[in-house]
């Protein structure tokens, strides 16, 4: 049968591209990750078709027997890594499960303390995004650049002057743990709720590399699960007590979502039983990378932020390339060199400068997860040194990377199966006729 040509572009796209992105590239976003095989064939299944509203066990529609079960079974997983008995994945994103919480806990004209956007905050905890869709007023906390972290003084100061009913910790420029301890004591002298954006340091926080927010005073987690956590795209709100679960779970439906996407409950679930087998070595060899890629970028001439403090203690990575031109000019000539980077406003940018702002970001947890270990992040800094320092044609640069990628093609930390398991899960997902 002859294939309308429109349908073959789609496909064509769609395999040019997961080879580039797969086989071809170093991927240094710091908010991407790849799931293993297992995850992926057991995230193409029946249930991307189907409607949940509700809760399990208490849906507006019938034919969700499995589906309930799955999602329960989900939520024990994901709460057995945090340490909590309260884990809503309704959530269909990060930034979901944050409007989600700011919904059940403030009001509009209700004020937030959060960190400031240049400092790491996510567009989500500000006036540009849900936060300042629901009409709550963003008020930054200070920010110490010399620790690279809060101003843990002038933050308590300023939630005891405003009182706000929210304080917001994480972000997605990231690189030392906030200091939550401290910073939940003031937000409860107040009586404001504490809520730990943990999206990209989830996978850290499962895999012991990190400490558990809840367990040091946070009332709430939100996360994605997609970072260094390595599932599907998703969101999920973890909670303390019951109470504060109910009240996020009357919010997130009917608000927020009406349907959750309920394919991936079964990949998140998979991710989760790999993190527990595997979390805390994964965890570990991206801290070990994040440190020594670091190091390596600053041994080949870049101005690696926060040289004063070891550079960094998660799986990011910042650099200020403003001297080479800029973040937007230099992310771009990295990805013709199949170097996929993204441009950050730093500290001292202005919002204007966020077309080209003076910072990268990076992020090695995918690398990782492909196997790459210390040697490799050294040669990553060297090929990024060619790029934007000696100014060698990326083109040539980009060979380079190929050649190197070949050496990387296969998820590690993760649960292998074998040939005739793959072949009957993809027969079952794919080609029901042939069951």
């Amino acid at each position: 049968m002859m294939l309308p040509n429109e349908l073959n572009e789609v496909i064509e796209l769609v395999k040019n591209h997961t080879i580039w992105r797969k086989k071809e590239c170093i991927n240094l976003i710091a908010s991407e990750n790849v799931m293993s095989p297992l995850a992926m064939i057991l995230y193409m299944n029946d249930m991307m078709h189907r409607y949940a509203e509700g809760k399990p066990f208490k849906r507006y529609y019938q034919g969700l027997k499995y589906v309930d079960e799955l999602e329960v079974k989900t939520q024990k997983i994901m709460g057995e890594l945090l340490g909590t008995e309260y884990v809503e994945l309704r959530p269909i994103s990060g930034t979901i499960a944050n409007a989600t919480v700011y919904k059940s806990f403030a009001n509009y004209g209700d004020k937030a303390v959060v960190v400031p956007v240049q400092a790491g905050a996510h567009v989500s905890h500000t006036r540009y995004g849900t936060l300042g869709a629901l009409g709550m007023e963003q008020v930054e906390m200070p920010f110490n650049l010399e620790e690279w972290n809060i101003d843990v003084d002038g933050a308590v100061k300023l939630i005891q002057q405003v009182k706000p009913r929210l304080v917001i910790l994480g972000g997605s420029l990231y690189i030392f743990p906030h200091p939550v301890k401290e910073i939940a004591e003031a937000a409860h002298s107040v009586d404001a709720k504490l809520m730990y954006d943990a999206a990209h340091v989830l996978g850290l926080i499962t895999g012991k590399a990190w400490e558990n927010p809840l367990k040091l005073g946070a009332d709430i987690l939100t996360a994605s699960t997609h970072k260094t956590f390595p599932g599907p795209q998703g969101g999920l709100i973890a909670t303390v007590t019951r109470e504060d679960y109910k009240k996020v779970g009357k919010v997130v439906f009917p608000m927020f979502v009406s349907n959750h996407h309920l394919h991936r409950l079964a990949a998140t679930a998979v991710t989760g039983i790999e993190m527990k087998l595997y979390g805390e070595e994964y965890a570990a060899q991206i801290l070990r990378n994040a440190k020594t890629f670091a190091e390596a970028l600053a041994e080949n001439g870049f101005k690696v932020i926060a040289e004063n403090k070891g550079y960094t203690n998660s799986h990011q990575v910042i650099i200020d390339v403003k001297e080479h031109g800029g973040g937007a000019k230099n992310a771009q000539l990295l990805e013709e060199a199949n170097i996929i980077v993204n441009k950050n406003l730093l500290p001292w940018d202005k919002p204007e400068d966020i077309k080209n702002p003076s910072g990268i970001r990076l992020g090695v947890q995918e690398a990782t997860r492909w196997g790459m270990k210390e040697d490799e992040m050294k040669q990553i800094a060297e090929y990024m040194r060619m790029v934007v320092i000696d100014k060698k044609d990326p083109s040539i640069v980009k060979e380079k990377v190929k050649e190197f990628r070949k050496n990387f093609i296969e998820v590690q930390y993760a649960i292998k199966i074998s040939a005739e398991m793959e072949e009957e899960l993809l027969k079952i997902m794919l080609h029901p006729t042939r069951i």
